[in-house]
């Protein structure tokens, strides 16, 4: 148990600069920004310069002056700036840093929020959750969820309520094993895809909210589903068979009552759940075409989802009607996936029950091994079937090419010639620029709304069309060469080059702007250009970056499966959890939690059993908003009931203590889905596939749809584990 220490304490200036930081840092989480930095610009040339010496960068284009100058005319900019993120890596850790330079933080608070100290081991926890979250994550990416949600499906068939009763009931049933990290990774892009070709579903807002919520109830169930659970677990010593056994009421009672509020209360509007729902259908074509994995890189060809320049809108619902009547499962990757997560689970719930004690061995031994198993199983397939992936790719990647070149023509093209290319079926002709075009620049747009490729005129007249036609077929040369390249800078040169100034002429050969993305496919091709010929590899230098992605690339073609699990691996969850757990034993070392322990135990000598159930889960979910995610409040409100148990010297009821801690397992989880994304690290997830899935949910809309959700569920939660505890706990004191 944790040394109590005298509250009086917080009166030093360290202790009140130990909780303004808290605070501040808690707010950064919520809502993070970029800091604007000033870097003198020789110093910050000499550092690339020493970057391409070493071939670390490609060259940059040293003949544009864009980014020195601010516009023609002006003195060149003598500052760089560059965008520090605060966010909930950079801001925790930055004020551990800041504390320690100050010494109000030491050895002390640095090992017991690392190594461990009161029954909670951070590193055992955060070895326990990345090393099973990779076996779910590789059942999901082997298409099992998909392939079951399609089957759901199947089975709702076209009937609105009914479907929506299954996809609740499935994702429920599935979160409760797996957790809800794969959940939200592939029910939240099938729901996304399914609500895009629906013809009578206006908004897919049920849906997704709906789903997000269950999952997050259903991952209060087991103590692997959430690391919350595994906190709180370990903080007093409960078995996993325990808290299953006091947990699997409260939630399964949520689940079943929450589901008719749904349906005819918070989104009881046809619109968003239609009696009858008309979908798309898939022609005869293309249900016989074999799924396609979509794990491998540009898998589809041309018919890219992150793409949003397609022309043709119904080309952007045929990606998401594949992928739900279509979809992809690796029958012998899911059935040895389930194999393994089974018997992980079950030996984990057998050595924990077994065990005199909860920490007598760390749970990472079971999942460590099981994910190395699951992890050699994904090495090997992709190793075995390397030439098939490593063709699919390579044509998707050729495809996905000539669909960008024909999408960067159709773009740039005036109306007038696009009718006579149409009409003609001329692929030669070489259309204008439009009249309201600057001369001067010419920007072309590339992929996911960055510059792909950038024309410069350094003409004060508009050159003839005739004479930038090398120009162009450099840059479909380009495109063709590498898929990833970002610009291409070239001079348009004219038939006089008399009448070019002689910084014209130094300009005149096309120069790269940035390091390609795929390595040395285009090493030994050379480009004719103006009778003069250039080699690609003048264009493309091999860095060390260059290498890198090259190596990356290798490894998504050669083995799908195990790069996309490491890929959606939650890492930024540990640099996150360590120095949430190092601000939180700083409030601890100079008294702040016991405080906040003392508040604590006054509400409940006031409000007695119900009013700590109450107390805790209003306070639990409300702080998953406001102090570092609901893993931040699992390990403050972990610590302040620690510090009640030594203040009131093991002098609480056996049904207070226990239906305190459990209504911080129910907030904790719950509060996931309340009034902020960044409640969770499943919350900033859930944000990001649907925003590349072209589904935008705003801050406002996400606390306003959530409310009532929330509100409904924690009132149901906890009134049925007051019914519990009153039930099965004695109001005798509790004992260690």
């Amino acid at each position: 148990m944790a040394e109590s220490r005298d509250p009086a304490q917080i009166s030093d200036w360290k202790s009140i600069v130990t909780l303004i930081v808290f605070v501040i840092t808690n707010i950064i989480v919520l809502f993070p920004f970029h800091i604007p930095v000033y870097v003198p610009k020789k110093p910050s040339d000499a550092f690339l310069q020493s970057l391409v010496a070493l071939r670390v960068i490609a060259p940059r284009d040293n003949g544009s002056h864009s980014d020195t100058c601010i516009a023609d005319g002006q003195k060149p900019r003598r500052f760089v700036l560059l965008q520090l993120p605060m966010n909930f890596i950079t801001a925790p850790l930055i004020a551990d840093l800041f504390l320690l330079a100050i010494g109000a933080i030491g050895r002390t608070e640095i090992h017991d929020g690392t190594i461990g100290a009161n029954n909670i081991s951070p590193i055992d926890i955060m070895a326990f959750f990345i090393t099973l979250a990779y076996i779910a994550i590789s059942i999901d990416a082997s298409g099992l969820i998909r392939w079951l949600a399609f089957k759901v499906l199947q089975w709702g068939g076209e009937v609105g309520h009914k479907l929506f009763f299954y996809l609740y009931a499935f994702f429920f049933i599935l979160g409760s094993f797996i957790g809800n990290d794969p959940i939200i990774l592939s029910g939240t892009a099938f729901l996304a895809y399914m609500t895009r070709v629906s013809k009578n579903i206006n908004h897919p807002k049920a849906w997704i909210y709906s789903q997000f919520a269950v999952a997050n109830i259903a991952s209060a169930i087991l103590v692997s589903s959430n690391p919350t659970n595994l906190v709180l677990a370990g903080a007093f010593n409960i078995k996993f068979i325990h808290y299953t056994a006091n947990m699997i009421v409260p939630v399964v009672i949520t689940a079943i009552l929450l589901f008719p509020f749904l349906l005819y209360i918070v989104f009881a509007n046809e619109s968003l759940i239609p009696a009858s729902i008309e979908m798309e259908t898939l022609s005869e074509e293309e249900k016989a075409k074999t799924p396609v994995n979509p794990n491998i890189p540009y898998a589809r060809g041309q018919i890219d989802d992150h793409d949003t320049t397609l022309p043709n809108g119904e080309q952007l619902k045929l990606l998401p009607l594949e992928e739900i009547m279509n979809p992809f499962l690796d029958k012998g990757g899911a059935t040895f996936g389930a194999v393994v997560m089974a018997a992980t689970l079950i030996t984990l719930l057998s050595i924990n029950a077994a065990s005199s004690d909860s920490g007598e061995h760390p749970v990472f031994w079971v999942t460590l091994p099981a994910a190395f198993v699951m992890f050699c199983w994904d090495i090997g397939f992709g190793w075995y079937h390397r030439e098939e992936t490593r063709e699919i790719a390579r044509k998707g990647r050729q495809q996905a090419k000539q669909a960008r070149l024909e999408r960067i023509r159709l773009q740039n093209t005036p109306r007038e010639v696009t009718n006579q290319l149409e009409k003609q079926g001329n692929a030669n002709i070489r259309p204008q620029p439009d009249e309201g075009t600057n001369p001067h620049l010419l920007r072309i747009q590339g992929i996911n709304g960055e510059d792909g490729i950038l024309l410069e005129n350094l003409n004060t007249e508009r050159a003839p069309y005739t004479q930038a036609k090398p120009t162009l077929a450099l840059i479909e040369d380009r495109i063709e060469n590498d898929l990833d390249a970002r610009t291409l800078r070239a001079s348009d040169q004219t038939s006089e080059p008399s009448h070019h100034s002689e910084r014209d002429n130094t300009n005149s050969e096309p120069v790269p702007t940035s390091s390609p993305r795929s390595g040395n496919d285009n090493v030994g091709q050379t480009h004719d250009i103006e009778g003069k010929t250039i080699s690609a590899d003048d264009i493309a230098p091999t860095t060390l970056v260059s290498l890198i992605e090259h190596s990356y690339t290798w490894l998504q073609d050669t083995f799908p499966t195990a790069a996309a699990v490491m890929a959606h691996l939650p890492f930024a969850l540990v640099p996150f959890a360590f120095t949430m757990f190092i601000l939180v034993q700083a409030l601890v070392t100079k008294g702040w939690v016991q405080l906040f322990a003392k508040g604590w135990d006054h509400w409940v000598r006031k409000t007695g059993t119900a009013g700590s159930i109450g107390g805790m889960g209003f306070l639990s979910v409300c702080l998953c908003n406001f102090a570092g995610t609901n893993i931040g409040t699992t390990i403050l409100l972990s610590r302040v009931i620690q510090e009640w148990q030594v203040l009131r010297n093991g002098n609480i009821s056996d049904r207070t203590f226990w239906g305190t801690v459990y209504s911080m397992a129910l907030g904790v989880n719950y509060g996931a889905f309340s009034s902020a994304f960044s409640a969770s690290l499943a919350g900033l997830l859930w944000r990001d596939i649907l925003g590349r899935k072209h589904i935008h949910v705003k801050r406002v809309e996400f606390a306003r749809v959530n409310f009532p959700i929330i509100a409904i569920s924690m009132a149901v939660g906890c009134t049925a584990l007051i019914a519990e505890v009153y039930i099965i706990r004695h109001n005798t004191p509790y004992k260690t």
